[in-house]
C-alpha cells in the first residue's frame, strides 16, 4: 500500500503585525534585536472583529475549503477527519476541550461518515496527524483522510508582552509565533511521482519543560514556557540528526542516496535553521538539500509551519513536479522525526 499528499491547503489572516510592534510593546527594556535572533520580521494575526472572528476553529475551515477545492474528494467522501492543532478557540477567550475539534469540524463541513479524532502534540501535531492516517490507510483500516490543524496561536505573544520582565525569560519564544491554518487530504493511490515514503517520530523527556498553560494566579492570560537553554541545545539537536542516520541504516539508505530536493524545518529560527543545517552536513558529509522558509513573513505558525511552507512555495510554483521532500519537525516534548514524500500532484 503506498500513500500519498493528495491536496494541500492553508489560510492566514490579513492582519500583519511586525516584530518592530511586538517588541515595542513589551514592558521590559527594548533592546531585543528578535528579528535579528530569529529571521522573522512578520506574523499574521487573526482577526478580532465580532463579526469576522477567527478562531482556531474558523481558521481550520478556511484551510479544509482550500484544501478540498484542489482536492478529487468531496467533503461526504472522506473516511477520517484528524484534528491536530494546539489551539482550540471557539470564540473570544473560549478554548473547547470537548466535544472534540475532529467531530466539530466534520460535521461542519458534511463529512458525516468519516471517523473522527483529535491528536495534540505540540508543533509536530500536523506531521503526528499524517503518520497516524497514514498507518490507518497502511492497516486498511481507511482509504483516505483529511488532517487539519488552526493555530489562533498569538495569544501566547500578548501574553508575553504583558508578563515579560527580563531580559531572558521562559516566555521568550512566544514573541515568536503567528496564526494560520493547513490541511491536507492524504490518500493510498500512492506511485512513483506521489508516495509518502516514510513518516517517523520520536517524543523523548528531555525538554518537557516547554508547556503551553491557560490562565493561573501568576500570568494573566493563555501562556508558553519554554526552557530556551534546553531548545538550542546542540546535543539536543545531535541526538536527532543521529535517529535519522540510525532509521536510515536499518533500511540499508543513507542521506547521498535518498537524494533530497528541499527539507523544511519548524519555522522557529532562521539562524537556527543554518545551525540544524550546518550540524546535520557534518554528521553526513555531504550537502544539504535546498532549505525552504517562510518564517520572515509569517513567524512560527506551531503545528502549521512546515506544511504552511510547502504550501506557500508551491503557491509561488518553487517546487518543481517530482521533487522529493523532506520534512524535519521539532517540538516541545522533545519531539524530533522525519517525513520524506515526493510531490506531483499537489497545486495550491
Amino acid at each position: 500500500m503506498r500513500t500519498r499528499f493528495e491536496s494541500i491547503g492553508a489560510y492566514t489572516p490579513s492582519s500583519v503585525r511586525s516584530t518592530d510592534e511586538v517588541i515595542a510593546a513589551l514592558s521590559v527594556p527594548r533592546s531585543l534585536d528578535l528579528e535579528r535572533i530569529t529571521g522573522i520580521r512578520n506574523r499574521h494575526v487573526h482577526s478580532r472583529d465580532p463579526h469576522n472572528y477567527e478562531s482556531s476553529f474558523e481558521l481550520a475551515l478556511a484551510a479544509i475549503d482550500d484544501c478540498l477545492r484542489h482536492s478529487d474528494y468531496r467533503a461526504d467522501e472522506l473516511d477520517v477527519v484528524i484534528s491536530a492543532s494546539i489551539t482550540r478557540f471557539r470564540g473570544p477567550d473560549f478554548f473547547c476541550y470537548a466535544p472534540a475539534f475532529g467531530s466539530m469540524l466534520r460535521e461542519a463541513i458534511g463529512a458525516g461518515r468519516a471517523q473522527h479524532f483529535d491528536v495534540s502534540n505540540a508543533c509536530a501535531g500536523m506531521i503526528t496527524g499524517v503518520l497516524l492516517l497514514d498507518r490507518m490507510i497502511k492497516a486498511g483500516v481507511v482509504r483516505n483522510g483529511l488532517v487539519v490543524s488552526g493555530e489562533q496561536i498569538t495569544p501566547i505573544a500578548e501574553t508575553a508582552t504583558r508578563e515579560i520582565s527580563q531580559p531572558y525569560d521562559p516566555q521568550f519564544a512566544a514573541l515568536t509565533v503567528g496564526d494560520a491554518a493547513v490541511a491536507v487530504v492524504v490518500d493510498d493511490r500512492g506511485d512513483d511521482d506521489d508516495e509518502i515514503h516514510y513518516v517517523e517520530l520520536m517524543t523523548t523527556a528531555a525538554g518537557a519543560e516547554h508547556c503551553l498553560g491557560m490562565p493561573s494566579e501568576k500570568t494573566t492570560g493563555i501562556a508558553m514556557y519554554t526552557d530556551n537553554r534546553a531548545l538550542a541545545s546542540e546535543s539536543r539537536y545531535l541526538q536527532g540528526i543521529g535517529r535519522m542516520a540510525d532509521f536510515l541504516t536499518e533500511r540499508g539508505l543513507d542521506w547521498e542516496s535518498e537524494k533530497f530536493d528541499y527539507w523544511v524545518h519548524h519555522q522557529f529560527s532562521g539562524p537556527a535553521i543554518e545551525y540544524i543545517s550546518g550540524l546535520t552536513e557534518r554528521h553526513f558529509d555531504t550537502p544539504m538539500p535546498q532549505a525552504l522558509n517562510v518564517l520572515e513573513e509569517y513567524g512560527n505558525t506551531a503545528s502549521t509551519s512546515h506544511f504552511l511552507v510547502l504550501h506557500e512555495h508551491l503557491a509561488r510554483q518553487a517546487i518543481p513536479k517530482g521533487s522529493k521532500v523532506l520534512l524535519v519537525p521539532e517540538a516541545s516534548g522533545v519531539v524530533s522525526g522525519h517525513l520524506a514524500a515526493t510531490i506531483s500532484r499537489l497545486e495550491a
